[in-house]
């Protein structure tokens, strides 16, 4: 059975060793913290997290952000980032929702389906009426992933498609 999951202590191992795993910067999504060590997870990183999802101490120029973990059963398979609303940078960029999925769960469908549970909740925590997201072109999976969910490219360049999911279609 597959949910999301918002950041927590109760599972810090688990989420701990994901975002540990997890690189850098693999296919446009970012990872910080890799490699960090189980002390400073658990100190800095996850509080952290928690409190950029109530919108507590964030850095200037940053929204608040709730960090969902995608489970499948009692193992997670990914994690979606969903950036409560948009600054100029994000409207111009990576916009409302970035995700990765572990390399070894890819392919599998984990993706679409996390991606429309995590537009379940954007219905409730977004005020646009559309998401924004982006996507490496040389990631066409990922681009599928989001046409699965209603999305069309609103724009591209060299690099990128810029895509939008609507929200709320019929206002």
């Amino acid at each position: 059975m597959l949910y999301l999951k918002e950041a927590n202590t109760e599972d810090i191992e688990k989420e701990w060793e994901f975002i540990s795993d997890t690189p850098e910067n693999e296919n446009g999504f970012e990872n910080r913290s890799h490699g960090c060590s189980r002390e400073k997870f658990e100190k800095d990183i996850l509080p952290r997290f928690i409190n950029y999802s109530k919108g507590i101490g964030l850095k200037e120029g940053h929204v608040p952000q709730t960090m969902l973990f995608l489970w499948d059963g009692d193992r997670i398979v990914g994690l979606f980032k969903l950036r409560h609303c948009l600054n100029e940078f994000l409207a111009n960029g990576a916009g409302h929702i970035g995700y990765g999925i572990k390399k070894e769960y890819r392919g599998k469908g984990y993706a679409t389906e996390g991606l429309r549970l995590t537009l379940e909740m954007a219905r409730e925590i977004v005020k646009e009426d559309e998401v924004y997201m982006s996507v490496n072109k040389d990631n066409p999976a990922s681009l599928r992933v989001q046409l699965k969910n209603g999305a069309y490219i609103h724009y591209e360049d060299e690099n990128e498609f810029y895509t939008r999911i609507p929200l709320r279609p019929n206002r």
